[in-house]
């Protein structure tokens, strides 16, 4: 299989909390929207989120536990800044990494993380890694 394109859906019971919460802190437009399923897209077509109202018994609500979704900033300083200064918790410190970039995290309305980093220059211990 050679997919075109992969995103997350998260099923949950707070569609509209969700939606509204991406676009006010993290700039996403709607791209479609029923009700029960938004599609959001965050500066083109190459970052998407999905969000959906179970539609049967079998589609359980997202426990919220060992999710993180990774946002790649211009300047994480700044949005740091912003995102604090509207009162979103931070669940892991703004600070540099060894690994190659500077980053915080804090949690969208269902629970799940939110890492948002800008690139830096990898230590030489984690330079070894990438390809």
């Amino acid at each position: 299989m050679k997919p075109s394109s992969l995103s997350p859906c998260v099923i949950t019971d707070k569609i509209d909390e969700t939606k509204d919460f991406y676009m006010k802190h993290f700039g996403a437009e709607v791209f479609f929207d029923c009700g029960w399923y938004v599609d959001l897209h965050f500066g083109g077509d190459s970052a998407t989120l999905q969000f959906m109202s179970p539609q049967t018994e079998e589609q359980v609500l997202f426990g919220g536990a060992g999710l993180t979704y990774n946002f790649a900033v211009e300047d994480v300083d700044r949005e740091y800044k912003k995102l604090t200064d509207a009162g979103l918790p931070v669940i892991m410190p703004l600070e540099d990494h060894p690994w190659g970039d500077r980053g915080f995290s804090t949690m969208d309305p269902n629970g799940i993380a939110l890492y948002v980093y800008t690139e830096t220059e990898p230590n030489e211990e984690f330079r070894r890694y990438f390809k």
